[in-house]
């Protein structure tokens, strides 16, 4: 029993995708390859099969082999339950410090214009992040949630603004 124990071993697979300078690793570099080589090879048996079909049955066949393109290896990307809770947990915090909820201690609107700012910012980095790689209502979801932030930022900001301004002329 202590025989089998000295022979169980393991192997670390180091599977990050980049080196310590921030470059592809070779091997990841060389697996997208054959998984590239991999994808072409069977279209390229079904275009094989399908033009000796299409010669043996005349134009007409031809027509229909063309007609029927194989479809794009990649599927779309489903909706995520888990992104949308995160895109909504940033909007909430963002529409708070906006002056969206109470504080209450004072019953004042809270308003940290700093706080709102580095949220949307953080939005962006995420849709910059996630670019091509969401279901189009995520990125939909995305792209209206920081539209309206960005202009009731704008707008408070702009209150503000005006509000200190005001205060400023009645003191002096």
């Amino acid at each position: 029993m202590a025989d089998s124990k000295q022979e169980e071993t393991f192997k670390v697979v180091d599977r990050r995708l980049f080196t310590e300078d921030g470059q592809l690793r070779r091997d990841v570099v060389e697996q997208q390859r054959r998984d590239e080589e991999a994808a072409q090879k069977p279209a390229t048996k079904a275009s094989s099969i399908s033009s000796s079909a299409s010669s043996a049955q005349g134009k007409s066949g031809a027509a229909s082999a063309n007609a029927t393109a194989p479809a794009p290896l990649a599927e779309a990307a489903q909706p995520s339950r888990g992104f949308q809770l995160l895109v909504d947990f940033l909007t909430r915090n963002a529409a708070a410090m906006l002056g969206g909820v109470a504080d209450p201690r004072t019953g004042q609107a809270y308003l940290d214009l700093d706080g709102a700012r580095e949220m949307i910012d953080m939005l962006d980095a995420l849709r910059e992040t996630t670019q091509g790689n969401l279901a189009q209502v995520d990125e939909d979801l995305l792209i209206e949630v920081i539209g309206s932030l960005k202009l009731t930022y704008m707008e408070v900001s702009k209150a503000a603004a005006d509000a200190m301004t005001k205060k400023a002329k009645s003191k002096g």
